[in-house]
């Protein structure tokens, strides 16, 4: 399943829910963490589980509360007989949070069989840094893994996590570069953060293509028009393809070849690597 583009829609707003769908995005994320108040959360859990328990055509999260915020057993109530096709969880902590998730929704009716997978966000707080290289023992359980910008900096009074160029600051590329690593090392998508201007359309697709070519495999959205945009991003073009099958090629009728040579440049294992994994964006 691809997963280039997976965009937030407030779980309060049932009115956007099917314009989400209908953006073009691999998947939609129903949120009933920071985008919905305090007294809304009823009404977007049952919002949700009421759209979730329609048709639809689009892979569908639901962002439920974090384990720390006693809300997480009400959302997964709501909405785990609708069966989300997998769950988004705010603040995580390690792998003891994927299992904790996991007896919640055991305890809520979910069977062995139909757990939903699991999305973590996985850098909101101090300490879920240093937990991250656990997740590879989770990662039949995992969607991917992504990580987020806002929450961490709060959570250690710092000011912003961004230079005045919009770049991350030091520790935030950090964070960006570990949960990269982590998702990678559990053998699951890595999916990059939201990028926040909404009207800076040339500064998204700088920035998803930094993604892709950091080794992303796709990106969360805010607003519809980002998109189309990410797509692009994270979509191999005609020529990267065209090279890539040549790789494969070339290896395929060379079986017993460590090193061969394509347009006069050497190609190796890595290569024929790298090669594969464009073949597969394309899938």
């Amino acid at each position: 399943m691809r997963l280039r583009s997976l965009l937030f829609v407030p779980g309060d707003r049932p009115e956007r829910f099917e314009k989400a769908a209908a953006s073009g995005a691999d998947a939609i994320i129903l949120d009933l963490e920071d985008s919905v108040s305090l007294s809304n959360k009823e009404k977007a859990r049952a919002a949700i589980a009421d759209y979730l328990s329609g048709e639809r055509q689009t892979f569908t999260l639901v962002r439920v509360n974090p384990l720390d915020s006693h809300f997480t057993a009400a959302d997964v109530a709501a909405v785990i007989g609708a069966r989300p096709d997998a769950i988004m969880l705010p603040k995580a902590d390690g792998a003891s949070s994927i299992a904790q998730l996991d007896t919640i929704l055991r305890s809520e009716g979910a069977a062995d069989a139909s757990l939903p997978a699991i999305l973590p966000i996985a850098t909101e707080t101090p300490q879920a840094i240093f937990t991250l290289g656990s997740y590879r023992e989770v990662k039949d359980r995992l969607l991917g893994l992504t990580w987020g910008a806002e929450d961490l900096p709060a959570a250690i009074g710092a000011s912003t996590s961004r230079e005045a160029d919009g770049s991350y600051t030091a520790p935030y590329q950090l964070a960006r570069s570990l949960t990269l690593f982590a998702a990678h090392g559990a053998g699951t998508a890595a999916i990059d953060t939201v990028f926040p201007a909404i009207k800076d359309a040339e500064g998204l697709a700088r920035y998803a293509a930094t993604a892709r070519r950091d080794g992303f495999t796709g990106m969360m959205a805010i607003h519809p028009s980002q998109v189309e945009p990410i797509n692009a991003a994270f979509t191999p073009s005609t020529e990267e393809l065209q090279r890539a099958h040549a790789i494969v090629e070339a290896f395929n009728n060379n079986p017993g070849a460590g090193v061969l040579q394509i347009d006069g440049k050497m190609i190796d294992a890595p290569h024929l690597k790298q090669a594969r994994h464009i073949l597969s964006l394309a899938d």
